[in-house]
């Protein structure tokens, strides 16, 4: 298994719990939606693959158990795409963006530039290396955004609402990149249509549990289990 949850648990400062308990598996190139509510859990769940939580329970990578000894290396197995780009463009650049995170975890100037460039080509923004992230439109912020998880060559993608706040043809764009992905991927959205485009799995999370997993085709078409998170 590329990535293993067991028994999550995750609190909220004042006490109050995020996630109760789920756990998941996710194979190798695998694609699975993570549907639910508004405060259901899907960031949390996120944001402790990455450590980025103090979490209870067991989280492993690629084998790798997770924890703060660990983090580096298991991020180098996966990478989170945030809801809002500009949360992961802060550079003058969009090649210092992208080469960010490769030059941080060690390698040489000319390694990193050359994985920054063809992580830019493959979201279609070639040609476009020394532009501001900020002068980019909403889509392409985004891309962006993938770009610098691509550069880190991982294995496992986290997405956080992708397509939220793009426009019709901007999200059909994002769409043709995401499917044309050989990386696995956990992606969190509200969008039904996304993910049931996307993604073969699903798992629906309410109230920090999760109420379903299977397929995306019997998930989504089960009208009174979304009905009843939530989600009809």
């Amino acid at each position: 298994m590329l990535l293993t949850i067991e028994n999550l648990e995750v609190f909220y400062p004042d006490g109050t719990a995020a996630l109760r308990g789920p756990s998941l598996a996710i194979d190798a190139g695998e694609r699975v939606g993570l549907i639910g509510p508004n405060g259901a859990g899907k960031t949390s769940l996120l944001l402790a693959i990455m450590n980025g939580l103090h979490f209870h329970g067991r989280i492993a990578l690629g084998g790798l158990e997770l924890s703060r000894r660990t983090q580096v290396q298991a991020r180098r197995l996966c990478g989170m795409i945030f809801q809002d780009a500009d949360d992961q463009l802060f550079m003058p650049t969009l090649l210092e963006d992208v080469a960010f995170g490769p030059l941080n975890h060690g390698l040489i100037g000319p390694e990193a530039e050359g994985r920054s460039r063809a992580a830019i080509a493959a979201v279609g923004l070639g040609g476009l290396e020394n532009k501001s992230a900020h002068h980019l439109s909403g889509g392409q912020k985004r891309a962006a955004a993938i770009a610098t998880v691509l550069a880190m060559d991982v294995k496992l993608l986290l997405l956080d609402e992708p397509a939220a706040n793009l426009d019709g043809r901007s999200k059909r764009r994002l769409m043709e990149l995401l499917s044309s992905r050989p990386e696995a991927m956990l992606l969190a959205s509200h969008d039904l249509d996304l993910v049931g485009e996307l993604c073969s799995r699903v798992v629906l999370l309410d109230e920090g549990r999760i109420a379903a997993d299977g397929p995306a085709s019997s998930v989504l078409a089960d009208k009174t289990l979304l009905e009843k998170h939530g989600l009809g």
